[in-house]
């Protein structure tokens, strides 16, 4: 553990957090305040004695403290850390997911209606739950993969109009999310949301959730309150978009240039033939 900078940063910035200087640190937990101080700054490291009772006195694993810099996430995460959670602080945690197979051991699409919604962040790791749900197939869609359709509420994501059904793939580990991309996001707070994502994870332990409709303001989602990612694939409407002009526009322009050509070639066709 020697020059351990993780660990010194770590146990400062518990320590600041909980509004104790290094001398009162270091009295409760029977040590000198220089030797604390060289905790903190690296130049010192504690035995094994000493480390399992910084452990207890943070009410933090050893494992966090030494291999975990806490000092990358954020304010939400650290407050579950200190509460006596758990959070994932990398996002490539294992995540077992409850779903359902039809009599062919084939995997599912589950349908998550508007009913069900308000349900689906308290259920959604639950096999009884997630086994009342509706479900389909789409044969079209990746055997070796995992799908769920939600019905999306709100004009927050157009083309994607309210009421619309929207499947996604399911993500298991949370670093691979591509920025400017549409996921489909379970939260504790929020619930199922639909946005357009971009992966803060490495930054500050959140996702940046946006709209594709400009009155919403974007925000951050932190991962302690990230339940489950899915990647969009496709979505089904019983509205028909709106079009979009400057394609309608481009078409008729390449139409009319058509036209144009055309024409030219048959006056200089005709003026050819007078000339002869």
């Amino acid at each position: 553990m020697a020059g351990n900078t993780t660990f010194g940063a770590n146990i400062k910035l518990l320590r600041a957090r909980r509004g104790r200087s290094q001398e009162e640190t270091a009295i409760a937990l029977d040590v000198k305040r220089s030797s604390w101080s060289g905790y903190e700054n690296g130049s010192a490291e504690p035995n094994l004695d000493l480390l399992i009772r910084i452990s207890d006195y943070f009410k933090l694993s050893t494992d966090k403290l030494l291999k975990h810099d806490l000092t990358e996430l954020s304010e939400s995460q650290l407050g579950i850390l200190e509460r006596g959670g758990d959070v994932d602080m990398t996002g490539k945690r294992l995540r077992v997911l409850a779903t359902t197979v039809d009599s062919g051991n084939r995997e599912n699409v589950e349908l998550v209606p508007e009913k069900a919604r308000a349900g689906y962040a308290m259920g959604y790791a639950d096999p009884e739950y997630i086994s009342i749900l509706p479900t389909f197939q789409m044969p079209f869609l990746a055997r070796d993969r995992k799908y769920r359709t939600f019905q999306i509420s709100g004009d927050s994501m157009p083309p994607v109009s309210d009421g619309s059904w929207v499947t996604g793939e399911y993500v298991q580990n949370w670093q691979m999310i591509r920025d400017g991309q549409p996921y489909i996001v379970v939260t504790k707070e929020d619930g199922i949301v639909f946005k357009v994502v971009y992966n803060k994870l490495k930054e500050n332990g959140t996702l940046l959730l946006c709209s594709t409709n400009p009155i919403y303001s974007p925000y951050e989602a932190a991962i302690g309150n990230v339940l489950e990612i899915w990647k969009f694939v496709h979505f089904i409407s019983s509205e028909l978009p709106e079009p979009n002009l400057s394609r309608d526009e481009l078409a008729r322009s390449v139409i009319d240039l058509r036209k144009e050509v055309g024409q030219l070639r048959m006056s200089m066709e005709q003026q050819g033939r007078l000339a002869l």
